[in-house]
């Protein structure tokens, strides 16, 4: 029996309690362990999910434990996953049950992927990459490792996204268009051309803004 702990028991780490609890081979070849979260009061006022057993510093990997990291913030993913990694953890790659995923596509270590999400051939997603309900990858388009990927975001064919990227809810990539490493769309953009490195971009279409 594996046992899965969730880092983070925020609204992120509820919703991927649901979806775990919604698989078929849930108590039979997995249970949930609990979570971890250095605030041990975050459930209060919550029912029906498993404990905060310690914080993700503090905890010893046990035998048959595996990971899955529920923190949309990047910069909070990459700290957590590193620390679990040290202590020899290995990571889930979560999919949600009501998500379609072709056969074809590439999926890396630690990627959630959440409800009425629509992953077409040839994708490939990089390892500990949070994608939210609701979006559309279309074919053969990339997206590196650590991103955020917001609710309703689509992808057009061969688009492509670099690392520690952050594309908030309901942005548009249209094919072919290059997003690079360390990017920040605002919710509903339009993106119709290539964004270089370390920009942040909102509108329709999306324009570089300054922070």
């Amino acid at each position: 029996m594996v046992n899965i702990l969730i880092i983070g028991a925020r609204g992120y780490g509820r919703e991927f309690c649901d979806s775990l609890k919604r698989d078929s081979s849930y108590n039979e070849n997995f249970t949930i362990k609990g979570f971890l979260d250095d605030n041990k009061t975050v459930l209060d006022g919550f029912n029906g999910y498993e404990p905060i057993i310690t914080s993700v510093e503090d905890y010893q990997v046990q035998n048959n434990d595996v990971f899955v990291c529920a923190l949309g913030d990047i910069n909070a993913r990459k700290k957590y996953i590193d620390i679990i990694k040290k202590k020899d953890g290995n990571f889930l790659t979560l999919i949600h049950p009501y998500a379609i995923v072709s056969d074809k596509a590439e999926i890396g270590e630690g990627v959630t992927i959440s409800q009425f999400c629509t992953i077409s051939p040839n994708v490939k997603i990089d390892s500990f990459t949070a994608v939210q309900a609701n979006s559309i990858f279309g074919h053969d388009s990339q997206v590196g490792q650590f991103c955020s990927i917001g609710a309703y975001t689509f992808l057009g064919g061969y688009a492509k996204i670099g690392n520690n990227t952050t594309l908030h809810t309901r942005t548009t990539v249209l094919p072919n268009v290059v997003i690079g490493d360390n990017v920040v769309t605002g919710a509903g953009s339009v993106v119709i051309r290539d964004v270089k490195s370390g920009n942040t971009v909102f509108g329709v279409p999306a324009k570089k803004i300054i922070c």
